[in-house]
């Protein structure tokens, strides 16, 4: 959250301009900027933190059971088809319509943060929910942005780097290799070329985990999965978060922007990630769960998740990313809808934070009676 105010408070300062100029046009390898560089490749790294600790869930944790495990599944899908109805309904027919990926898309980074910074306040059993619920809901955005925004994907590129998969499971199941450097060596690789076939490459990171042993070998206390995501915990919550949101956050304000020619983009975003969101999660899991389809998480009431849902709204640098993408040759409209973004994430942060507050002073009541 302090680098995200940083971040916001240099881009719109006599420093603004050398500030983003530092981030997107100073190259560092080849064509390879700061900004890509964080995004690209230090989320491939938390994005394999967040696969680890999730696979470990769905083996031994919360997520155990098919049931368990369809319940966040189940709620990505509300989360992203809602939003994109209700911005479909406001841009349906105009230029903005190309922005219907836009309000489908939780931050993660930014949705786990304010969970733990708050964590008090939330149902501590719901973490994984919302880890698993960003995880899958940033997978349909990458696949949305490959289906709708990307026309010049190179198949031989992804090809490539779907056999070094099937190379890392067979590292894993057929060699029994249990020495993490291997792993790291071909995942490296692998991102290289998911980078070179224009697919978003933080992917990787969650193939990467999917192929990491979770068995404990001889001579070891505990799993080379269960190892490598507490060695990578501090990495990503000290370093790669905070220089994410530094990176990500350099939104400019200024007087001359005119919303009102863009009103139904602005309603579209915000209201697809403030309504939306927690509207599609709470109304397909609900009924998911009263089919019989799936399994609410145990000590866990539906306030508490809804609470959860509407952090779900924080779509923040996934949103801009997926923006910038879809509005590509419109600067203007770009920076709007960052600023919308950003207005829905503050908006999503302060709604979960009082139905948090409320739920818990309502457990604590209860407790005390």
């Amino acid at each position: 959250m302090g680098a995200t105010l940083i971040s916001l408070f240099i881009a719109n300062s006599p420093l603004g301009k050398a500030y983003h100029y530092l981030l997107s046009e100073v190259d560092l390898l080849g064509n390879f900027n700061l900004h890509m560089l964080v995004n690209d490749f230090l989320m491939a790294i938390f994005f394999l933190s967040v696969g680890l600790e999730i696979k470990h869930e769905m083996l031994y944790g919360n997520l155990c059971s098919i049931k368990k495990a369809s319940f966040p599944v189940i709620a990505a899908l509300g989360g992203v088809m809602i939003p994109a109805l209700i911005f479909t309904l406001f841009n349906l027919g105009t230029p903005f319509i190309q922005g219907v990926g836009v309000p489908i898309s939780t931050d993660i980074a930014f949705a786990v943060g304010v969970f733990m910074l708050f964590r008090k306040k939330f149902n501590p059993s719901l973490k994984i929910f919302l880890l698993s619920l960003a995880v899958v809901d940033d997978l349909i955005s990458i696949l949305v942005i490959g289906l709708l925004y990307s026309s010049d994907i190179n198949f031989i590129s992804l090809s490539i780097a779907l056999l070094l998969v099937g190379v890392l499971m067979a590292m894993n199941k057929i060699f029994k290799v249990n020495k993490v450097a291997p792993y790291m060596l071909v995942g490296l690789i692998m991102w290289f070329f998911i980078y070179l076939s224009g697919v978003h490459a933080t992917i990787s990171g969650v193939l990467l985990a999917l192929t990491i042993p979770t068995i404990t070998f001889k001579d070891e206390k505990e799993s080379m999965a269960h190892h490598l995501e507490h060695s990578l915990s501090p990495l990503c919550n000290f370093l790669i978060l905070p220089l994410f949101a530094l990176v990500n956050t350099a939104i400019i304000f200024s007087s001359n922007i005119d919303l009102s020619s863009s009103s139904t983009l602005v309603l579209g975003t915000v209201v697809g990630l403030t309504v939306g969101k927690p509207l599609g999660i709470m109304l397909f899991t609900t009924l998911a769960t009263r089919l019989g389809l799936t399994e609410k998480p145990k000590n866990a009431s539906w306030l508490s998740v809804f609470s959860v849902s509407l952090l779900a709204g924080i779509g923040f640098t996934m949103s801009i990313f997926v923006s910038e993408i879809a509005f590509n040759n419109a600067p203007n409209l770009v920076n709007i809808t960052k600023i919308s973004i950003l207005g829905a994430s503050i908006i999503s942060i302060l709604l979960a934070y009082t139905v948090a507050t409320l739920t818990y002073k309502s457990n604590e009541q209860k407790r005390s009676q």
